[in-house]
């Protein structure tokens, strides 16, 4: 009897956003998202450009394939709008971990509620319909704001894997690791849900 895949293809959707699973055709409308603020120019981060786009397209897509990832575009649903994207990566598949990253919006939807919205559907995802048991967030040693944002959605910090990696200038990368286990979950919705309702016109 085959085993159950640990994770399976979804679109997740909330007030404003809509998770939808990665394509080759959004080719365009990504490059199109990161144009807002030059976000690929950032030497800390991995968000696609004209010059590595297919790259990115095919290593999410393989991945995919593999079944160690779930590549998301995030959608603006009032227009339709291609806004950024997210996935699940690095999949333990055994033990029912996974990390959520390659994560990025338009300049012009950053320090709003998209992050909050997509962070709750992605993380309830995780713990509630896949049964994970922990769910990672790793980043560069000198992106500040993102550490900032993951702290801020109560993930606590596990360490930092000093010369983690090498990037493609020759520099080592130390990654801050931060993670949410299933029993610390119920906490961090109640506390992310708090946040939308402050956020809400009709709060």
């Amino acid at each position: 009897m085959s085993q159950q895949p640990y994770l399976i293809e979804t679109e997740l959707a909330s007030d404003d956003v809509l998770l939808s699973p990665l394509l080759p055709s959004h080719r365009d409308a990504l490059l199109s998202a990161e144009a807002d603020g030059n976000l690929s120019e950032l030497w800390y981060t991995s968000v696609p450009n004209a010059s590595n786009i297919d790259a990115y397209l095919d290593s999410a897509l393989l991945q995919k394939q593999q079944g160690v990832a779930l590549p998301f575009v995030v959608l603006d649903k009032h227009s339709n709008k291609l806004i950024g994207a997210t996935r699940f990566c690095n999949a333990d598949v055994v033990n029912k971990r996974l990390e959520i990253g390659y994560t990025w919006y338009a300049k012009r939807y950053q320090r709003s509620v998209v992050n909050t919205q997509c962070k709750l559907l992605l993380l309830g995802y995780a713990f509630e319909q896949l049964d994970s048991i922990a769910v990672e967030f790793r980043t560069h040693w000198h992106n500040q704001a993102s550490r900032a944002a993951i702290a801020r959605l109560g993930a606590k910090q596990d360490g930092v894997l000093r010369n983690h990696s090498v990037d493609d200038q020759g520099c080592y990368r130390d990654t801050v690791v931060f993670s949410i286990t299933n029993h610390e979950w119920p906490t961090v919705k109640r506390s992310l849900q708090h946040k939308l309702a402050r956020y809400s016109p009709r709060a």
